[in-house]
């Protein structure tokens, strides 16, 4: 109602009329009214800017207009801001104005905002009042601002080895999706049920279990090479999925027939599906790199996987056995692919680099990061390969990463993320890397993995954090499995990122109460994607890698809509499952 104030505004209109009263007494002006005529009216002009950025203010020129003689002092407020919790707050400059005569007088209206000012609209009303509870003669005004929401946290989480087709096609048959809800339509996620072999025959995808207990024979991994990425890519045909090797884990099994033309059970993945539906799918994402796991992450963690900040080289393969990176031994070595696409051009290099990395960019900002990870000297520990973040000494015999954006980025084991969002700890940027029980990478995983994102969602969301944490979900390559979308290869020898980008469709989710809801993504993104958006959330400079020529998820979220409430994600397992599991880490693959 137009008259109703809280509490608190009426006991500073009281002080207001007080001071009122007496600038009147002092000025000569009667408190009372002879003329039931005099009056005066209220008007303010727009909101400038209409839209701000949460932790911005906006400005509205108020005019107050004499009538018939009328002469007091008026106090200006806003009685009523609606519009989402912790609400922008009005102040006026000045707060009081003297109305004498017949001329008109102004006052400024700022109109603030903090961070945690929830996206959406608000709308305010202006009202006067004079030592005789006088309101202008033409009532109050209203005002309109909208508030963009500032992001004030990123999780990336980087899970392994699927695609859109394999991992995704819940979202397309039931009991989740329907075959209407898959296409090449505007409202349709494009996944594709059955795809070609190079002999020219379809293929219809069969079913096959996310990890290692099941009934399915899915107890296999394939070859996820840059080798296997030419065969698949098939000079752009995506026909050659069967040319790519299939390994079991017991010596002599063969593998199941069009091994590489499978998806997962749907009710596996269901967490994941729900996810995809809820929020944002990306269905046009690509890992930036065509081969597998340690190139993958050094692109998701530094934007390249070139040795130094000029080569024309990349790392295009994983370096073996572990540990690998800056305490590798140094007889180790990682095959480099050069601007051709040649791997066989140039020796190996050893698997420790120097160049800036985003880490660095927040440094140099004050921000705080995290890199979550199983183990150091891993494939999927990125930090662990940069020189200046693992600076390797020799600590009791063995090499090991130390220096403090070690010690203080790196935190083994992963599940600490879990802890850390419970004790409000939670940094800035963190890159969440998973134990191989719960990766989603084939013959090592053990059906986990749509729990462990699930307990970290679940964290976030249900925490003080959901306010404003963008989750960033995406999976580091394509595995083997067959996906029909055909990447944009680059091998002019010129481009930045020639004979090795870009690889194959991986799923990509984007939870956030400011991700468009139920929204499906066709704009083409990839690792550099998600590092262009830190950088633009926390008006980081670009690296010039990866990132210099990607987007940067804009189109995912509307940070002026009203923040989505978070709901519960359903899982097999939760937090406590992960935090209790103290055995042993189970390291990646090094095929």
């Amino acid at each position: 109602m137009d008259h109703f104030r809280p509490f608190a505004v009426c006991v500073a209109n009281l002080a207001l009329i007080a001071l009122l009263l007496a600038l009147n007494a002092c000025s000569g002006i009667s408190s009372s009214f002879t003329s039931p005529a005099a009056s005066y009216s209220l008007t303010a002009t727009a909101l400038t800017p209409t839209t701000v950025k949460a932790g911005s203010t906006s400005s509205s020129t108020i005019k107050l207009t004499p009538a018939n003689g009328y002469d007091s002092g008026i106090a200006l407020y806003c009685s009523a801001i609606s519009g989402g919790s912790a609400a922008p707050v009005c102040s006026f400059s000045p707060n009081v104005v003297i109305l004498s005569g017949t001329a008109a007088v102004t006052s400024t209206l700022t109109v603030s905002t903090t961070e945690n000012t929830p996206g959406g609209s608000y709308t305010i009303r202006v009202r006067g009042n004079d030592a005789n509870d006088m309101e202008a003669s033409n009532g109050p005004q209203s005002l309109t601002l909208t508030t963009a929401a500032a992001i004030q946290r990123v999780v990336v989480i980087f899970q392994e080895n699927r695609t859109p087709d394999n991992l995704f096609q819940g979202l397309c048959i039931p009991p989740y999706g329907s075959q209407s809800a898959c296409g090449t339509a505007q409202h349709q996620y494009n996944i594709a049920q059955s795809g070609l072999n190079t002999s020219g025959q379809t293929i219809t995808l069969g079913p096959i279990d996310l990890g290692t207990a099941g009934s399915n024979p899915q107890n296999y991994d394939l070859d996820h090479a840059n080798s296997a990425f030419v065969a698949m890519y098939d000079g752009g045909k995506m026909e050659g999925a069967n040319l790519i090797s299939c390994a079991m884990a017991a010596t002599g099994t063969v593998c199941p027939p069009n091994a590489q033309y499978m998806y997962v059970i749907p009710t596996d993945v269901a967490p994941y599906i729900t996810m995809a539906q809820q929020y944002t799918f990306g269905d046009q994402m690509f890992q930036t790199n065509e081969g597998p796991s340690f190139p993958a992450h050094q692109f998701i963690y530094g934007g390249t996987s070139a040795p130094t900040a000029t080569s024309t080289l990349f790392a295009a393969e994983n370096p073996g056995p572990e540990p690998v990176g800056c305490i590798a031994p140094l007889t180790e070595a990682v095959t480099m692919i050069n601007a051709a696409g040649s791997e066989s051009a140039q020796p190996g290099q050893y698997p420790c680099f120097e160049h800036q990395t985003l880490s660095d960019l927040l440094d140099a900002k004050g921000l705080t990061w995290r890199y979550y990870a199983p183990s150091a000297g891993s494939i999927w520990t990125a930090p662990d390969a940069i020189q200046h973040v693992c600076q390797p000494q020799t600590v009791n015999n063995t090499l090991t990463c130390t220096g403090p954006d070690w010690t203080g980025g790196v935190v083994i084991p992963e599940w600490q993320i879990l802890e850390d969002i419970s004790k409000g700890q939670l940094a800035q940027v963190s890159w969440v890397i998973p134990d191989g029980a719960h990766s989603d990478h084939p013959l090592t995983n053990d059906g986990s993995g749509p729990s462990w994102v699930s307990s970290i969602v679940n964290a976030i969301g249900n925490s003080q954090y959901w306010a404003n944490t963008a989750i960033i979900i995406t999976w580091d390559d394509w595995g083997g499995w067959y996906d029909h979308v055909a990447p944009k290869v680059i091998k002019d020898g010129v481009s930045w990122g020639s004979g090795y980008v870009y690889g194959f469709r991986v799923p990509l989710i984007i939870v956030s109460p400011y991700t468009k809801t139920k929204y499906i993504s066709h704009v083409k993104h990839d690792f550099g994607s998600i590092l262009n958006f830190i950088e633009t959330t926390y008006d980081l400079p670009s690296l010039g890698y990866a990132d210099a020529h990607a987007d940067d998820l804009s189109d995912c979220f509307d940070l002026t809509q009203s923040p989505i409430p978070f709901q519960t994600i359903s899982a097999p397992v939760g937090a406590a499952f992960f935090i209790n599991n103290r055995s042993a880490p189970i390291d990646p693959d090094d095929d």
